[in-house]
């Protein structure tokens, strides 16, 4: 049991008001000199990375940031439903927050938001780590994005079916169908390309959502970009393998 408690810190909810939004964040292992911002997925909550962010405690202080709509954060029916709209209220919430050239850890349509945040707001980012990010090379069909997402659920830990659950419901029918319409056939190569650092793509060997041959051919044409597989691991790989996530943190 103390080995247990030694490994998950207690985190520390932290709200701020973003464009009139109540913005919810939850910050561990306050004191570390180096700061991690985990930026969840479509439609996901900062409950579900709680493995990932206790691990990374012990090394970062770590914040894991529910944007709008998602998770303990407000938000309106018709904002935040885009990348670039994510995109800004990302950079007013770091700036609110004053928390200066974080490593950022983006996962899924996350990673495609941190990715247009390096690119537009350069001053603002340290570090990038893009976990199975979407839009590489672009985003399929929302059917195909839907069945993609069915297909990946029997491979996730049983444990983080009613985390993701609860996110989904959270967040709601209209958002998740707003968001994912709004980035079908998107494609972040662009943001990619105005990428002034090293990034890092992790990819799961079993992820039917972001396949790793993908991310393998986006990376051919750009030398900052580094990408690693993370064996048997599924789309949601920042749960199901935490510890290969925060194994290669450390990047450019």
């Amino acid at each position: 049991m103390a080995k247990r408690t030694q490994a998950e810190p207690r985190g520390q909810a932290v709200y701020c008001e973003v464009r009139g939004l109540r913005t919810h964040a939850r910050v561990y292992g306050r004191g570390h000199p180096i700061t991690a911002v985990i930026v969840p997925g479509l439609g996901c909550a900062s409950w579900m990375y709680l493995r990932l962010a206790h691990l990374l405690a012990q090394h970062y202080t770590v914040w894991l940031y529910d944007p709008p709509g998602q998770g303990l954060s407000q938000g309106r029916w018709n904002d935040a439903v885009s990348v670039a709209q994510l995109t800004d209220h990302l950079a007013l919430w770091l700036e609110t927050q004053q928390i200066s050239r974080p490593v950022l850890v983006g996962h899924s349509l996350g990673g495609e938001v941190v990715l247009q945040l390096a690119g537009r707001y350069p001053q603002l980012t340290g570090p990038l780590i893009a976990v199975a990010p979407t839009g590489l090379p672009e985003n399929p069909s929302l059917p195909r994005q839907v069945w993609r997402l069915l297909r990946d659920i029997p491979r996730e830990r049983l444990g983080f079916w009613p985390l993701c659950l609860s996110a989904y419901v959270r967040t709601g029918i209209w958002r998740f169908y707003q968001l994912a319409r709004s980035i079908e056939h998107r494609s972040a190569l662009p943001d990619l390309a105005l990428v002034p650092r090293p990034v890092l793509l992790l990819g799961g060997a079993r992820d039917p959502v972001v396949r790793v041959s993908a991310l393998r051919q986006v990376s051919r044409h750009w030398p900052h970009i580094q990408v690693v597989e993370l064996a048997a691991a599924p789309h949601g790989m920042t749960d199901a393998d935490a510890e290969g996530c925060v194994a290669l943190t450390e990047v450019g």
